[in-house]
């Protein structure tokens, strides 16, 4: 039995060097449950930033603070250019780090303490005027994205290292979406429910500027927290220097070249279109929940529950899809139902088919599209993940070297861009429909929300239509020779596990 599946493994040995696979590509083996969490709790920290910057960011610098929407949403885009430059030198240093804990964790251990102290600060600006304000907004929103870029960057680019397996890859980043929905969401939940409650000084309890400083206090513990729990439980594993001499990309040059690799570049336009319609609206959430459904404080957490009913769906359905589809094609059909089911509630509001406000019938129609419509974007966004780690293996096989916090850090720019794209978008959309500051619900001009409904489910079918088109270019597959359900078998019968 032994010599049988020494003899199955030689095989897949032999299969993957037909790709001229190198050295140091980790084998496709199964990755154990613990080592599995400990890769996913730390993306409770970036739980809580996105949904921080994603749901209450515009709306605390422009109801609460007092600046123009437009104006915020610009300064956040402007951050993302400075973002811009840094990520990729994250991703870079990470591949070349050589210390005695690897790579990868002296930057994880290293970004725990930057990250919770920029989230403390971005939720305390100074009272001043507009352009001290602003400027506060850009260098401090820099921080917080610029620290957990220390921390993700290297942390994303541990799978590679873990599995070569074209479907275990999708299975173990389950674990890293679910951990970084659930802890965004808990966080959201909290704000919600318990922070920002309605007064009769502030009926609308997210304009309570009191509200912001526990909000940031308890983000700030769960993000320092669930970075040194991954980067502690991940440490016995892969806090080693690498067995192989590494090829890494040493020059900007290189660096360019590497970033210039056409599939990365395909999946990277994919990927921006589609999580676009995430970041839009999530940007626009308190936005269309307050003012178009006129949504009261308990249906906005009963939302989040939906929210959270959708990554565990998505957590459900992501394997069984990607065993039947490849992953771009299993990408775009995600993206077209997020599209769909994200913009209906909105065009029948605009044509008066819609529940209206106030009806008993409102709320589950409205999260039966959402739970939809979530499960998908999540999905889409895992397979699109996966996808990412398969790139860095075709382009360590075609040029000898081993850049993954290269890639990743433009991926994980990315991830980190929508939620600016949202805002700059979505700040963009209201000042275009004349959305007025400290409005209040019920009190807004129907012809304003008729207009931010109409500019926001058209926003959502082009993007989403431009997803998929762009998903359907992506080249790469599994690795050539090699079966993935025949390598499910090898995996069993070597018993080769981390």
């Amino acid at each position: 039995m032994g010599e049988d599946a020494n003899a199955e493994h030689r095989q897949a040995d032999r299969s993957l060097s037909r790709v001229n696979a190198p050295a140091h590509t980790a084998p496709p083996r199964r990755v154990s449950l613990r080592t599995k969490l400990a890769f996913g709790v730390g993306t409770v920290a970036f739980g809580i930033k996105d949904n921080g910057f994603g749901v209450f960011l515009l709306l605390f610098y422009n109801q609460v603070v007092g600046l123009p929407a437009e104006a915020v949403g610009a300064t956040i885009g402007l951050a993302l250019v400075l973002d811009a430059l840094i990520d990729p030198v994250v991703g870079n240093l990470s591949d070349r780090t050589r210390s005695r804990i690897g790579r990868r964790h002296p930057w994880m251990y290293g970004a725990a303490l930057p990250v919770a102290l920029s989230w403390l600060m971005l939720w305390h600006p100074p009272t001043s005027g507009t352009g001290a304000t602003l400027g506060y907004l850009l260098i401090v929103g820099f921080l917080v994205r610029a620290s957990l870029s220390a921390y993700e960057v290297p942390s994303i680019s541990l799978l590679p290292e873990m599995t070569s397996d074209y479907q275990e890859r999708t299975v173990v980043l389950r674990y890293r979406f679910l951990f970084g929905w659930v802890g965004g969401l808990v966080m959201l939940a909290i704000a919600y429910g318990l922070i920002f409650t309605d007064t009769p000084e502030y009926p609308n309890g997210l304009l309570n500027p009191d509200g912001y400083t526990p909000y940031a206090v308890i983000g700030a513990l769960v993000m320092l927290a669930s970075i040194l729990l991954s980067a502690w439980g991940t440490h016995k594993k892969f806090a080693r220097p690498p067995a192989h001499p590494i090829d890494t990309a040493e020059n900007l040059g290189q660096i360019v070249a590497t970033l210039k690799y056409r599939p990365f570049l395909i999946l990277m336009v994919a990927a921006l279109f589609g999580m676009a319609i995430q970041g839009i609206t999530f940007a626009l959430t308190n936005y269309l929940f307050d003012f178009v459904w006129e949504f009261t404080a308990l249906q906005f957490v009963a939302y989040t529950g939906i929210l959270f009913a959708s990554a565990v769906a998505s957590f459900l359905v992501v394997v069984p899809i990607g065993r039947r589809f490849r992953k771009q094609r299993a990408a775009a059909i995600c993206v077209v139902v997020m599209m769909l089911f994200a913009s209906a509630p909105y065009w029948l509001r605009y044509f008066d088919l819609a529940p209206p406000n106030g009806s008993d019938w409102l709320p589950p129609f409205i999260f039966a599209f959402v739970f939809v419509g979530n499960t998908a974007g999540i999905s889409a966004t895992l397979f699109t993940t996966s996808m990412m780690a398969d790139v860095t293996d075709h382009a360590a096989s075609k040029g000898g070297k081993q850049t993954e916090g290269l890639f990743f850090a433009g991926y994980f720019f990315l991830q980190k861009a929508i939620s600016g794209i949202g805002i700059f978008l979505s700040g963009l959309i209201l000042g275009l429909v004349g959305f007025p500051e400290n409005a209040q619900p019920g009190a807004v001009d129907q012809v304003v929300l008729m207009r931010l409904t109409l500019f926001y489910a058209a926003a959502l079918v082009v993007f989403g239509l431009a997803a998929a088109w762009s998903y359907m270019r992506f080249p790469l597959g599994p690795v050539a020779g090699v079966d993935p359900q025949g390598l499910d078998r090898v995996i069993d019968a070597a018993g080769e596990e981390v």
